[in-house]
């Protein structure tokens, strides 16, 4: 599961990449002034530098993992939330179709990832035991 996950959220990158190189290849430097782009193209000129709308580069910080399933996969969830609000904000704001329609598309999967996780959790859940279920951290505590 999480490697599935993990996969088709390398190609949502990727879907968002390809949106964002046609949306900007044909940009004339008018354009790119007009659009509040200009900051970013004297940094990047219109190569794909993956950064947030506040303009924070993308870094590895954004992985939260401490090595314990049930905390890691309520990161998971909430990751997931994030970026269907994300989706969410995005469609409020465009209006092309070629833009509307994959980000929905997107924004479905966001949805059915985190039910995948709350599925996982409950099978952690399960397998762990409840009476000392926040006790230990069953990835490195060896309960006997």
């Amino acid at each position: 599961m999480l490697t599935d996950i993990g996969t088709e959220e390398l190609a949502h990158m990727e879907i968002i990449s390809a949106i964002i190189y046609q949306l900007t290849k044909d940009l004339t430097i008018e354009e790119i002034k007009s659009s509040g782009f200009d900051t970013y193209f004297v940094d990047h000129t219109l190569a794909l530098y993956p950064v947030a709308a506040s303009g924070t580069p993308f870094t590895a910080t954004y992985f939260q993992s401490k090595g314990d399933p049930i905390t890691d996969l309520m990161e998971d969830l909430a990751a997931e939330q994030k970026a269907r609000t994300t989706y969410d904000n995005i469609l409020r704001l465009a209006d092309d179709p070629d833009v509307k329609d994959p980000i929905k598309f997107l924004r479905e999967r966001e949805i059915v990832h985190f039910q995948r996780f709350g599925e996982t959790l409950g099978v952690v859940q399960e397998n762990l035991d409840s009476k000392n279920y926040y006790a230990f951290n069953p990835a490195f505590d060896n309960r006997q």
